[in-house]
């Protein structure tokens, strides 16, 4: 693992240098395997083997997309209860932001790049280009460089998604342009988008669901 610029300041080289040896150590110890290793460990409940709870979370799930359990929801569904309410937080976040359909989108492939989730890559980059987004703004975010002759408003999302998680905050500025912009209901928007499709990569790498055969996917990056 790279030591950061930021370790440094934070915590000094001495320090700096000493952690980031024994991260080394510990992701050298046999058995440590990365995010993106092929075994799927919490894979699809069979019906029969489904509890009451499951089986209910399941069948509300389907009324609700017309379809059946899919990607992060198939993990989630240990926890039904979660399962439900992340599924009612993305039904507004996808469906009813008050963002455009394609800088909604955008902010989800900054999310899933930060994440290096090719789950959520695979499903949303088609969407985002059929939404409207530049294919070479999504090639340009997938190989980790700031995408070029971005629109002022694909511009902002950019600028306060990457400050969001790089910096955990946003600036004054950023924030000021946003809020012009977007007003405070799109900003929370952005804001929840962003936190959203976080939660959902955290389950999918932890849980490492498989990525759909013959799906565009993401290099991992460096830390």
């Amino acid at each position: 693992m790279t030591l950061s610029r930021r370790d440094f300041i934070k915590t000094g080289a001495a320090t700096a240098l000493a952690a980031n040896s024994a991260m080394q150590a510990q992701a050298a110890q046999p058995g440590a395997a990365p995010c993106s290793a092929p075994a799927d460990r919490m894979p699809e409940i069979p019906p029969e083997k489904m509890t009451p709870e499951q089986k209910k979370a399941a069948d509300e799930f389907f009324a609700e997309r017309k379809v059946a359990i899919f990607g992060p929801f198939v993990p989630l569904l240990r926890s039904p209860e979660v399962m439900q309410r992340a599924r009612a937080m993305g039904d507004y976040l996808r469906y009813k932001s008050v963002l455009p359909a394609a800088l909604n989108e955008f902010a989800i492939l900054i999310t899933a790049r930060r994440w290096s989730q090719n789950y959520e890559w695979a499903v949303h980059q088609p969407i985002a280009v059929k939404a409207g987004l530049k294919p070479e703004i999504t090639q340009a975010l997938a190989e980790g460089r700031r995408p070029q002759a971005m629109s002022a408003d694909e511009e902002l999302i950019y600028d306060f998604s990457t400050e969001l998680h790089e910096n955990q905050c946003v600036s004054d500025p950023t924030y000021a342009r946003a809020v012009a912009r977007f007003g405070e209901q799109g900003v929370i928007d952005l804001l929840g988008v962003n936190g959203y499709y976080t939660f959902l990569a955290m389950v999918l790498n932890a849980a490492r669901t498989a990525v759909p055969k013959n799906a565009p996917t993401i290099p991992l990056l460096p830390r």
